[in-house]
């Protein structure tokens, strides 16, 4: 499945800096490009279990999914 512009992807690994973790989910905003011509990367808005927004992170293609009708939300506390 391909990713698509506003739709909600997962994380599939750690992004400890962005207090974020495998599994969590994300609207994918926009793709770069990797400035030295490395891993083009993924722009995510981030949302409380609210529906606010509360982050913006920038990471790898290879670090997103699309989700798929095998899986299930689930809620966690955000780390501070």
């Amino acid at each position: 499945m391909a990713l698509e512009l506003n739709k909600q992807v997962a994380l599939t690994r750690d992004v400890p800096d962005a207090k974020l973790y495998r599994g969590d989910v994300a609207i994918l905003v926009d793709f770069v490009e990797h400035p030295a011509g490395g891993e083009p990367g993924a722009i995510l808005e981030v949302f409380n279990a609210l529906g606010e927004s509360i982050d913006m992170v920038t990471v790898t293609v290879s670090a997103i999914a699309p989700l798929n009708a095998n899986q299930i939300p689930a809620v966690r506390t955000l780390a501070s």
